[in-house]
């Protein structure tokens, strides 16, 4: 997530407001450590999504349909050509121009 489209719905005093209350709560010691797990947690969540997307496009990579539409094409096409000599055969001398 883009940091900026979080930030358009937030003005500087709301953030700085924000800023001030938590340093109250927690102190300026526990901020560091604060937004340590935070950062360790957004690049986790961050690894989770890459590994989701590489599964998926991994397995929509073997999932390639354009080998057995050619083999379906071909066995329609040997049919027709199949059926075609067979009325060729079977009107024998009877063809038209």
């Amino acid at each position: 997530m883009h940091y900026s489209v979080i930030f358009a719905f937030i003005g500087f005093q709301e953030i700085t407001v924000i800023l001030i209350i938590t340093v109250l709560i927690f102190g300026p010691d526990k901020i560091p450590e604060i937004a340590r797990g935070l950062g360790e947690g957004v690049r986790a969540m961050r690894n989770a999504t890459d590994e989701i997307k590489r599964e998926v496009m991994k397995s929509a990579e073997s999932i390639d349909p354009s080998g057995e539409i050619k083999e379906v094409q071909k066995s329609i096409e040997n049919e027709i050509s199949s059926a075609k000599k067979e009325i060729d055969d079977a009107m024998g001398p009877i063809k038209r121009n």
